[in-house]
């Protein structure tokens, strides 16, 4: 809404905060929309990465591919938002990721018998990289913050690929992830994002 005053136009912009029935439908976004869109372009670019010996395949697969489509898919449901704050699109990046961490966690721990220990860091990791993504959405620097979250993504995949060292690297990776996240949040602000 434009207002007149002494010949300049001001712009209202009304402030929209989530509420708990948006933040739901963005974590079933998480399972609905961005895991099905991860596993449609993962196996594409897995018939790229399968013509490879098995050592470099799983690498090029699990640690290169996966995590450049997987952190877009998770965040891909953030890019229609308007009138938004900073914060608000922080934590629908978050209850995304965490939509996107738990349909995984019940793939690894159902059909691939992970144990559930190690897979409930993997969830929490999903939620933090995804509002790592979300963040440079709210700045305006979508490019530079979804590149830190892949390759924290790039890491931890990496570590599991080799095996028992995950229990060092990739519980650090996490950490990070986790740390990151939180450092973000609270550098957020009630300012709403225009034109994103």
């Amino acid at each position: 809404m434009a207002m007149s005053n002494d010949n300049k136009s001001q712009v209202v912009i009304a402030i929209h905060k989530p509420g708990l029935n948006e933040y739901m439908f963005f974590l079933l976004s998480g399972i609905i929309i961005s895991i099905p869109f991860a596993i449609f372009y993962e196996s594409f670019a897995d018939n790229f990465c399968y013509t490879l010996p098995v050592f470099p395949a799983e690498i090029c697969s699990i640690a290169l591919i996966a995590p450049f489509i997987e952190e877009f898919a998770k965040a891909y449901p953030l890019f229609y938002r308007h009138g938004e704050t900073q914060r608000s699109i922080f934590k629908l990046g978050l209850a995304t990721g965490l939509g996107f961490g738990i349909s995984e966690f019940f793939v690894y721990v159902t059909v691939i018998n992970a144990p559930v220990a190690i897979r409930i860091p993997a969830l929490f990791f999903h939620a933090a990289s995804t509002s790592i993504v979300a963040y440079g959405v709210a700045t305006r620097k979508p490019f530079t913050f979804y590149f830190i979250a892949v390759l924290l993504h790039i890491s931890n995949n990496l570590f599991a690929i080799l095996g028992d060292i995950w229990f060092f690297g990739g519980t650090l990776t996490i950490l990070l992830a986790y740390i990151i996240s939180y450092r973000l949040y609270i550098q957020t602000s009630e300012v709403v994002v225009k034109n994103f």
